[in-house]
């Protein structure tokens, strides 16, 4: 399955509701993962541009979109980025495709 990583900011309503009743939100992104067959495999709260990071494996990239959307829709984020990640190992084929590519993009003004 694929691995996702989301980046995300708390709102200030996110925050006030955190301050209001504060628990590990562990399990709501776990149950929410899940309800798209998707499993969550790390989740920490950060400091600085983000707040959260969540490192998932979803079965593609509609339904970690999905998930983001509607994680904001509840208003307790902002700035959700969702990025594909690869084991390095698994890069090695992409890069071997991108070798054989190399050299025959035209690029503007060229």
């Amino acid at each position: 399955m694929p691995i996702f990583i989301t980046y995300a900011s708390y709102s200030q309503d996110g925050v006030k509701g955190m301050l209001k009743k504060p628990a590990d939100r562990t399990a709501p992104v776990r149950a929410l993962l899940k309800k798209v067959g998707g499993k969550l495999l790390a989740f920490y709260m950060t400091t600085g541009d983000n707040d959260v990071v969540v490192i998932s494996e979803v079965p593609d990239g509609t339904d970690a979109v999905a998930v983001g959307m509607a994680v904001a829709a509840s208003g307790a984020v902002s700035n959700i980025q969702t990025v594909r990640a690869w084991k390095a190992k698994d890069f090695a084929a992409i890069t071997k495709k991108a070798a054989k590519l190399a050299g025959t993009y035209t690029p503007p003004g060229k």
